[in-house]
């Protein structure tokens, strides 16, 4: 409080004081899954292309359910890993000329830098073109094969013969047998929906070469799902499942399992087969065992020592499983996947959950429209929590397609978080701050209000429990209008200028802080930054999900910093402006991940490419980039005008090097903001990157300011 001079008085040296000593009642569920430690995973990216904010829905929603848990107190350990088997990575890394190995390491370190960077928190993140994982491909395959769950069988493909390959049946294109609609896929028409083989397509071609396919008899090896059909039927009914996946999975079960091919024939990236040289491990099969063996190598790393496949099993069957995936690959999950485990005496997961697609501004992702985003593109321009907010005040327990709507999304940022949520620690820490010394007072003014928020944290916990994190949200915004609603009442701007009110004044702003300190606790598991400088300025230890039994008094704050800017429209126009550019490749997405095509390289029009506006320039001034590691600053003279760019070419070049030369410019790109300044268009380089990068130069007689045809 205050003394009689006016003055603040010191803060008490004993601890905070605990109002309330209840135990919370948790809900039956909760009280469930905390029986056993649990795993989480999400579903693992294809590693032949970058993060998009399609993907980021699923690793958002997982992350957010596992820090609630942690906060929680539970044993919960979040394991994923790069899916880096398959063709389309095999096909991709010859296009660069490298190894597949050096490709898929490569972009691993991508991935994990754009999830560190949307504050995803996994404990382990591997590879499936790992030791762990090769050892348990082969492990799963003799106990499926021992048991006689393996067949062999001749089956009659489509082969390259310019390739010299048999083609999945993606990569063969031709005429939909339904509908007539040309360019379509040898497995589904993107036009009417129809499903096929790659034989019913009218005028085949091959997608690598354009030549038409030859066909082939080849032996696969078929896991016989159908043994497993009445332990699935019980399984999928057991309550691991969203009733919709449930009347989906029924459909199938009722049609009957076929036969699953677990095998492809060389040339493959993958594990090959022990017994059958020249066969490889469809990408499926060790896919999925991906979540083992990233759950093994973490199980290693706490150990400090190598666990057999007979103490791994121990550990996965002393764990609930949690896998969250996408609608798409469900059939995967939910068949395929239990029928493995079960086959090889592993337990099944506990629970299997499924979320929609994102749609953008209601419509499919597009380059052309700007909303097929990278999460790097929306990095550079706004702030990852951001995202994280607005994804979990849409998400929901159902495989329901979610829209980031930009309009909707600055609305909800700029109103809800920063202007009702964030907007009230500024303003009671900004009074303390200059009127009081930053000395909260010794009691709260209303313990009934704090009680009131307290108790609220029960049903925002079964919210979260239950990935209902929409319901949350709301419960979550609704106590910042009650809180909002106490400030504005009590007009602690209005008692700053009067000496005789600072009483009342360190009294509204310490529980005005009290309810800020209660709604970031719960706002942790979606905003874990904004929780991490909370805890800062606040001087309180990590917040669990009890922090808020303990009111802060009698206690010293640090001061105020800030937390997060609005969303500005602008940025959210350049943003869209770089998600248009075309890029040298458009990378795609592999079957663990998403519905995605995984052969595909998305083709640009001839009109798309003439709106790309190539330029001579004339390097007239180069220099290194304070703070960065990779870049060089360049200023470019076009004839008419003179630009500067940042450029990623340091460990290529020495500025000096690169002053006076002529280079290619891509000229109509949008202006993009940098930390550094900002850049005004790009510079051409081929190469693998870092020292192997090569910066394109014209021919002589080329001309600052000269059109590329």
């Amino acid at each position: 409080m205050v003394r009689s001079d006016g003055t603040p008085s010191r803060p008490s040296r004993r601890g905070p004081k605990l109002l309330f000593s209840r135990a919370r009642g948790l809900p039956n569920v909760y009280l469930m899954s905390a029986r056993k430690p649990i795993l989480v995973t999400s579903a693992l990216p294809y590693a032949n292309g970058p993060i998009h904010i399609g993907h980021l829905v699923e690793y958002v929603q997982t992350d957010i359910w596992v820090r609630f848990h942690k906060m929680k107190g539970l044993a919960c350990t979040y394991v994923c890993a790069d899916d880096a088997h398959g063709t389309p990575i095999m096909l991709r890394a010859q296009q660069e000329g490298v190894a597949p190995e050096v490709l898929t390491e490569r972009i691993r370190n991508e991935h994990q830098r754009d999830f560190a960077d949307f504050r995803i928190s996994f404990d382990y993140f591997h590879s499936t073109h790992s030791d762990e994982n090769r050892q348990l491909a082969e492990y799963f395959y003799r106990m499926l094969r021992d048991a006689g769950h393996i067949e062999r069988t001749s089956v009659r493909q489509p082969y390259d013969s310019v390739k010299q390959m048999f083609l999945p049946d993606r990569f063969v294109r031709g005429t939909c047998p339904r509908c007539g609609t040309t360019d379509q896929y040898g497995d589904n028409c993107e036009a009417c929906g129809a499903t096929y083989g790659p034989a019913d397509l009218g005028n085949p071609v091959s997608a690598l070469s354009g030549t038409k396919p030859e066909w082939r008899e080849s032996e696969h090896y078929f896991f016989k799902l159908a043994d497993f059909s009445d332990m699935l039927k019980q399984w999928t009914r057991s309550g691991s499942l969203q009733e919709e996946a449930v009347n989906k999975l029924d459909e199938w079960l009722q049609i009957g399992l076929l036969p699953w091919d677990i095998s492809r024939d060389a040339p493959y990236f993958g594990f090959e087969i022990p017994d059958a040289p020249g066969k490889y491990f469809y990408v499926w099969l060790d896919a999925p065992l991906g979540y083992l063996a990233s759950f093994w190598a973490d199980r290693n790393s706490r150990a400090k020592r190598a666990l057999s496949i007979a103490e791994l099993q121990h550990e996965w069957n002393s764990c609930d499983v949690h896998h969250f995936i996408g609608k798409d690959i469900l059939y995967f999950h939910a068949l395929f996947w239990p029928a493995m485990l079960e086959g090889a005496g592993f337990r099944k997961p506990k629970e299997v959950n499924t979320h929609g697609f994102l749609t953008v501004n209601g419509q499919k992702m597009s380059k052309s429209r700007g909303t097929f985003i990278m999460a790097r593109t929306y990095l550079n321009y706004l702030d990852p929590e951001q995202l994280r907010y607005y994804f979990a005040a849409k998400l929901n327990a159902h495989a329901e397609d979610i829209d980031l709507n930009f309009e909707d999304f600055a609305a909800r940022v700029n109103a809800d978080l920063v202007g009702k949520i964030i907007n009230i620690g500024s303003r009671c820490a900004g009074l303390l701050e200059r009127y009081l010394n930053n000395v909260l007072a010794d009691e709260l003014p209303d313990v009934a209000l704090y009680q009131r928020f307290q108790q609220t944290g029960d049903v925002i916990s079964s919210h979260y429990e239950a990935r209902e994190f929409s319901r949350a949200i709301r419960e979550i915004t609704a106590l910042a209008d009650v809180a909002n609603q106490y400030i504005d009442r009590h007009k602690p701007w209005d008692l700053a200028r009067l000496p005789e009110k600072q009483a009342q004044l360190q009294a509204v702003c310490t529980q005005g802080l009290n309810l800020f300190h209660v709604l970031i606790t719960y706002l942790k598991p979606v905003l874990p930054r904004v929780a991490e400088q909370t805890e800062e300025f606040l001087r309180i230890p990590p917040l669990t999900w009890e922090s808020c039994l303990t009111p802060l008094v009698s206690h010293q704050i640090g001061n105020y910093q800030h937390l997060m800017t609005r969303v500005s429209p602008d940025m959210v126009t350049a943003m869209s402006n770089e998600a248009r550019m075309p890029e040298a490749t458009v990378a795609t997405t592999g079957p663990v991940m998403t519905s995605d095509d995984p052969a595909a390289i998305t083709p640009l029009t001839l009109e798309e490419f003439t709106k790309v506006d190539l330029k001579v320039a004339r390097i007239i001034d180069a220099s290194y980039v304070e703070g960065a590691d990779k870049l060089l600053r360049l200023t470019l003279d076009l004839g008419q005008e003179t630009r500067e760019v940042f450029a990623g070419l340091r460990q290529a070049y020495e500025p000096a090097a690169l002053k006076g030369r002529l280079t290619v410019m891509v000229a109509n790109l949008a202006p993009r903001k940098m930390r550094f300044g900002i850049s005004e268009g790009m510079v051409l380089a081929a190469g693998a990157g870092g020292k192997e990068l090569f910066l394109l130069s014209p021919d002589t007689g080329a001309k600052p300011g000269m059109k590329i045809k």
